[in-house]
């Protein structure tokens, strides 16, 4: 039997500012009502200039590293999930090892948009796994707003900034922590969900900056449509993969991208809403940081107890979508 792999120490960080629809009015033609009704989205948190990933994903490892019980020469591996480095190279885990004093240890960066967390998930879960690692430290961590067009009002009420974590350890207890995962990607939708210019297929120029190349650009319809169909079908594999059903899950934790999604998700599982666990409203989209900085609020409001099933479930730009399935340790 494969050892058991728990997520013994759970993290988050928010910047202090807050962005509220009101203030969003100000600044371009939309209302409250339009942004909440269309996304269920009433406040998001803003980054300063001087607050990068690395700064708030090192707070949340701080947190998920003290809440495990553990010290930082205690982590032997940190990954990072994000679509939104500090730098195109080093990559932000490099950065973020300096800033929380790890060791040093391998250190990398996934990219895999709002489906990241899951990713660094299931890449610490196998690296924990083949014993050459104790503890993993990854951190879903993002400054979306930096990547924003202020003028396009479709896409940039939606997102906001803030970082998550999880301790990754190996547990004596049988049958418990991270049961199973299944990831999808379809790259043949890459224009969906994208920012064209930044890469070596479309560096910085001068042009590029005039025609605004380097913010988020999404096709919001046809993601709904892909996200809620992906999503549920994810779900049901991985829970017959395991032979259970959807009224034998305690609680899902969905990647928070649109409280549309998640009432339509709901309603295709047959799972009542007061199992999903929902923070959109205060947060907004913050990409591979929401399942992270779900799972930390949902601790601490005493909603992960022993021996329930919890599944955390995704959808992003790639396209990539997957879903895990955990059963929580004592």
């Amino acid at each position: 039997m494969a050892a058991s792999i728990i997520l013994k120490g759970l993290g988050s960080h928010v910047p202090a500012q807050r962005l509220t629809n009101d203030d969003l009015a100000q600044m371009m033609e939309t209302s409250d009502e339009w942004i909440r009704t269309r996304s269920g989205i009433r406040e998001r948190r803003i980054a300063g200039p001087d607050e990068n990933p690395s700064d708030m994903g090192a707070e949340a490892g701080r947190k998920a590293i003290a809440q495990a019980g553990l010290k930082p020469e205690d982590i032997d591996l940190l990954i990072v999930g994000t679509m939104s480095p500090d730098l195109t190279f080093p990559s932000t885990a490099c950065i973020m090892q300096n800033k929380l004093g790890l060791r040093k240890i391998p250190a990398f960066d996934v990219a895999a948009a709002c489906s990241g967390f899951l990713y660094i998930l299931e890449v610490g879960v196998a690296m924990v796994r083949s014993g050459g690692y104790r503890n993993a430290l990854i951190v879903g961590t993002e400054k979306m707003t930096s990547m924003l067009d202020w003028k396009d009002r479709a896409t940039c009420v939606l997102f906001g900034d803030g970082a998550g974590a999880a301790v990754l350890t190996r547990s004596d207890e049988k049958d418990v922590g991270v049961i199973g995962s299944i990831l999808h990607t379809d790259g043949s939708s890459v224009g969906m969900l994208y920012q064209p210019g930044g890469g070596s297929a479309c560096p910085p120029t001068v042009a590029s900056v005039e025609e605004r190349k380097h913010f988020l650009k999404m096709n919001g319809k046809e993601v709904f449509k892909v996200a809620v169909r992906e999503m549920e079908q994810v779900i049901r594999d991985l829970l017959a993969q395991h032979h259970l059903t959807s009224a034998q899950v305690a609680l899902v934790v969905p990647h928070q991208a649109n409280i549309r999604i998640l009432d339509a998700l709901a309603t295709r599982l047959e799972i009542p809403m007061e199992r999903v666990f929902v923070n959109i409203d205060r947060y907004g989209n913050t990409s591979a940081a929401s399942i992270p900085l779900a799972l930390d609020e949902a601790r601490a409001a005493g909603r992960l107890r022993p021996g329930e099933y919890i599944v955390l479930v995704a959808f992003g730009a790639g396209l990539t979508w997957g879903a895990t399935l955990i059963k929580w340790h004592s």
